[in-house]
C-alpha cells in the first residue's frame, strides 16, 4: 500500500481506515525522517482507536501510554527511540515487555535500533516528506483504499 497524503485531514482518514486492521497486541514500527509525519499519524491513530488524550511526541520521556476505551484494546504505548544509542539502553526501558502486552497496541517511532526484538508480524509503515503539506506513506502489510 502506498498513499500520498496531501493534508493532515488525509492522514487522519488513513488512520481511521487502519483501525479495523489493527489487532490487540499489534506492534507498529514507524520509519521516516524528522518532520515526515510519524507523530501526526500516531495522534490520529490513537484518536481513531478511541482515546481522548492529548498526543505529544515522547522524544524526551521516551514512552507515553494512552488508555483506550475498547474491549479488545485497553492501551496504546507510544515509544520514541530517537535518543536511544544502543540495545542495552533499549532493554533497560522494558520495551520487550511492552510489546508483549496482549491488550495493547505499541507504536514505535525510530524503530531501527529495536528491529532485533520486534515480533515477526510487526507492521512497518514508512513516511516520506514530499512537500510542505504532502507525505508519502507506505506499508506492505496493510491494504487501504485511496481516500481522495
Amino acid at each position: 500500500m502506498e498513499f500520498l497524503s496531501k493534508s493532515t485531514k488525509n492522514t487522519k482518514k488513513l488512520a481511521k481506515q487502519l483501525v479495523p486492521k489493527i489487532k490487540s497486541g499489534s506492534v507498529i514500527a514507524l520509519y521516516g525522517d524528522l518532520g515526515s509525519g510519524k507523530t501526526t499519524f500516531v495522534k490520529y491513530l490513537v484518536e481513531a482507536l478511541g482515546s481522548k488524550a492529548r498526543i505529544q511526541s515522547p522524544t524526551f520521556v521516551l514512552i507515553k501510554t494512552y488508555k483506550i476505551m475498547s474491549k479488545k484494546i485497553q492501551m496504546v504505548n507510544h515509544i520514541d527511540l530517537y535518543r536511544i544509542e544502543n540495545i542495552e539502553e533499549l532493554k533497560n526501558l522494558g520495551i520487550e515487555e511492552l510489546i508483549k502486552e496482549p491488550k495493547s497496541v505499541t507504536l514505535i517511532e525510530w524503530p531501527k535500533i529495536a528491529e532485533k526484538i520486534l515480533p515477526v508480524n510487526t507492521i512497518k509503515i514508512y513516511f516520506e516528506y514530499v512537500g510542505e503539506n504532502t507525505r508519502k506513506i507506505s506499508c506492505e502489510e496493510l491494504n487501504v483504499q485511496n481516500i481522495y
